[in-house]
Formats: structure tokens, C-alpha cells, sequence
């Protein structure tokens, strides 16, 4: 019988809390093992993660116990193969950087400056209700053609997924709720459509059915409102609490690209991901059966010491910053991570520009927590 008995010890609320310690523990002795807390088996070394990222014959999304799944229906996140390939296709095109950019940078500055010009006089705010999120919630409105839905509806519809995610992951089953905002979502995507300008009507055009629109615009929801928020604050709290690093960024703004993706190795907003063994397999001495759930921790693989010497250490200047699996890997990378580089890069360029003196209130912690999704639950700030 095979045992692990890191990975016995390691509890839920300590990988909620701060899982770096353990993820180390695991890594070093156990890079695959068995987490009774957690019900599957945890993949922390960066090879073997990008092996199971990029072996879905294997290890799938493709199962029943796939929770958003159940909560959204058969989307590009929950398939696998040629129906995957197929659904993903046309959202390639739109996603692409340089469409991005010319599509979304000035909506993105304009609703940045705005939301800034809402709170700067007051000389502090609590960052993640009075701009990550706003700015979030704005973006993924544009991006699925409901910009002219009040953001408070789109946060609506996005809270009580999460929510129903989270209870089906449980246990649970689909709440009434939950069917009832993907009722109106489907109404206002399919409605929206025709003749707007978004990145879901483009995938339409490419192929898409416009029966399989609502469940990727729903995933694009998810997406696009609890990554982007998370990159944010996770850059923000990094930059502000690293003195020397956010001097160098002032004094050289095109150093804000590195920044971004230093904060996203060190502290992914998307801290784990699942799939499901289609086989028996050997993965690092460890003997996983078919079916048997797989967790790769993309916060465990990003500080691989093998991959990133000194990998605690937040280093604008590290030169494989771009080798971090923060967006996966493999045919479920992030369709969506240009445009997520985009507007954390924007949002916090301008509060950097707008708040001079930008700090953290010492007095308020801001340590980010979750188990799945990984942020601060508040960023409290003040500038001069």
C-alpha cells in the first residue's frame, strides 16, 4: 500500500490560509500525493504538472464530477478532444493579443480613470470593491456584449455560480438560484449577439453555435471577473509591499509587463486545477488508478526551486518569468490571459500614475487566502 504521509497531515485550512509551506513539504518529499483532507491526489512539482496539463488523454476535464459542469452545462472548460477543439476554435482569433489590445485598451483606460476619480480625493479606498472588481465586471460586460447591463446584474449573475460551483463541489446539488440567473443570462447573450461588437459575437461568427454561446460566456464570466480581479490586487499587494521592486517599476513603467508576471508565478490568482484519470498511470512514484481525481496546484509548480531559484522571492528581473503555469498549459491554457495581462497591467498603471504615495494601511492585513481562487478579501490603501 502505498503511503504519503505529508500529504496525510496537510489540512484544508492551512492550504486556504497560506499553502506555501506545505505545497514546499509536498514538492520536496511527495511531488505527487495523496490529500485525504482534499479527497485526490495533489501535483506540486512543475514537470509533473505540465505533464498532466498536457496529457488530456489521461488525465480529462471530461467528467461527470466536474462541478461548473453541472452548474453551467458542456463548455470549452469541461471537454476534451475534437469537441474541445471544436468549441475552443473560434474564440482563438478574437483572444488573440493584437485584437485584444486594439479592442480593449482605451475602454479599459477610460473605465480605470474613471473609477480612480471616484475615491482619489478621499486619500484611501478599500482597492478591491472600488476598483478591481468595478473594473472586472466592466471589462467582461464589454466582452460578452452587455455593456449596456448594470454591472451590478453581471456581478449578480457571477456571485450565485460561484456560489453554486462551490455548494455542487460539496456535495450539493444545483441550486434553484443558479438556474434561474443562467436562464437570464441566456436570454440577454443570445439577445446581444446580433449586431454588437464582443468578443462572443465574433466567436459566433467563427463557428460557434449560438446554442453553446451561453455556457462559454458563462465560463468567460468566471474567468474574467475572479482572475483579473486576483491579478490585480495579487500585483498590487506584491509591487507595495516590495519597496526596491515598485521604484524601479516608477522609474521605468514598461517594467510593469515583468511585474505582472512575476506576481502571477508567485501567487496565481487560479491556484489549482482539476482533472480526472482516464487510466491507470505512474506519475513520480505514485501508482493513480482510473477515475481517481488529479489536482495540479499551479501555485505549488510556480515555486519549483528546479524551475525558479529562490522561488519565494518576488524578482522583476528573473529571466524565465514567463515559464510559470499561473494560465495552465496544454489545450485548456487560458483563452482569455491576454486580455487579463492587459488590464491588470492598465488598472494598475494608472493608480500608480493617479495616487501618488500609493501604499498598504499597515493597520488592515492584507494576506490573500482561498483555496481554489487566491487573493486578499480586501486591500486597504491611502496616498497623499
Amino acid at each position: 500500500m502505498q503511503t504519503f504521509p505529508i500529504g496525510a497531515a496537510v489540512t484544508r485550512a492551512e492550504l486556504t490560509a497560506d499553502p506555501h509551506p506545505a505545497l514546499a513539504r509536498l514538492r520536496a518529499a511527495e511531488p505527487v500525493s495523496w490529500l485525504p483532507e482534499l479527497g485526490c491526489w495533489l501535483v506540486t512539482s512543475r514537470a509533473e504538472a505540465v505533464t498532466v496539463l498536457r496529457e488530456p488523454a489521461t488525465f480529462t476535464v471530461d467528467d461527470p464530477r466536474f462541478s461548473t459542469a453541472q452548474v453551467i452545462g458542456s463548455s470549452m472548460l469541461s471537454l476534451d478532444g475534437a469537441a474541445h477543439s471544436r468549441v475552443r476554435r473560434p474564440f482563438v482569433a478574437p483572444f488573440r493579443p493584437a485584437r485584444v489590445a486594439d479592442r480593449f485598451t482605451a475602454g479599459i483606460v477610460e473605465h480605470a480613470q474613471e473609477l480612480v476619480t471616484g475615491f482619489r480625493a478621499a486619500g484611501r479606498a478599500e482597492l478591491r470593491t472600488a476598483f478591481a472588481g468595478p473594473l472586472a465586471v466592466r471589462v467582461v460586460a464589454a466582452t460578452l456584449g452587455l455593456a449596456d447591463i448594470d454591472p451590478a446584474t453581471v456581478l449578480g449573475w457571477y456571485t450565485t455560480f460561484v456560489t453554486a460551483v462551490s455548494d455542487v463541489t460539496a456535495g450539493a446539488v444545483v441550486p434553484p438560484e443558479a438556474v434561474a440567473a443562467f436562464a437570464t443570462l441566456t436570454e440577454h447573450v443570445l439577445g446581444g449577439i446580433d449586431g454588437h461588437d464582443s468578443l462572443l459575437a465574433d466567436a459566433v461568427a467563427g463557428g460557434l453555435q449560438r446554442d453553446e454561446t451561453v455556457s462559454n460566456a458563462a465560463v468567460l464570466l468566471f474567468g474574467g471577473i475572479e482572475t483579473t480581479e486576483g491579478m490585480i490586487l495579487n500585483l498590487l499587494r506584491h509591487l507595495l509591499e516590495s519597496p526596491e521592486q515598485l521604484a524601479a517599476v516608477l522609474a521605468d513603467i514598461g517594467l510593469l509587463a515583468s511585474a505582472v508576471e512575476e506576481s502571477l508565478r508567485l501567487e496565481p490568482a487560479a491556484a489549482v486545477v482539476d482533472r480526472y484519470a482516464t487510466r491507470d498511470v505512474e506519475l513520480a512514484g505514485a501508482s493513480i488508478r482510473r477515475g481517481d481525481p488529479v489536482t495540479v496546484s499551479l501555485a505549488g509548480a510556480n515555486r519549483d526551486p528546479v524551475t525558479f531559484p529562490g522561488p519565494d522571492a518576488f524578482d522583476l528581473h528573473r529571466p524565465n518569468l514567463r515559464q510559470h503555469l499561473a494560465f495552465a498549459q496544454g489545450p485548456h491554457v487560458c483563452p482569455g490571459m491576454d486580455l487579463a495581462r492587459l488590464e491588470t497591467r492598465l488598472g494598475v498603471r494608472t493608480l500608480l500614475a493617479e495616487l501618488p504615495g500609493l501604499a498598504l494601511d499597515a493597520a488592515r492585513p492584507s494576506a490573500p487566502t482561498g483555496l481554489v481562487f487566491r487573493k486578499p478579501q480586501a486591500l486597504h490603501a491611502r496616498w497623499h
